[in-house]
């Protein structure tokens, strides 16, 4: 839950607490490691959790315009606004 939430230390210490009340949960001391644990590797944690939801493909480039018609058999399709978007998509670290 902590890590997921990606909580900063108010968060942390709330939920913390919550959890050294309830019936069956923690102890003041093991809330005391969780906390000390979470504010030495949260960067860590959090930026492994990022690297294994991650797709392996990634964008690597992306070009885009947009064209407007100046000739067609039908004037009122004339001026008509047309993107075009080309995306690079290749694995990641490559």
């Amino acid at each position: 839950s902590i890590a997921s939430a990606d909580m900063d230390l108010n968060q942390l210490d709330a939920f913390l607490t919550a959890q050294t009340k309830k019936q069956g949960g923690i102890t003041s001391d093991q809330a005391a490691v969780i906390a000390k644990f979470w504010k030495n590797h949260r960067t860590s944690i959090h930026e492994s959790l990022i690297n294994q939801s991650r797709w392996d493909n990634v964008l690597k480039n992306m070009n885009w315009r947009v064209d407007l018609k100046s000739q067609l058999r039908h004037i009122d399709q004339i001026n008509t606004p047309v993107a075009i978007v080309e995306m690079e998509v290749g694995k990641s670290g490559q």
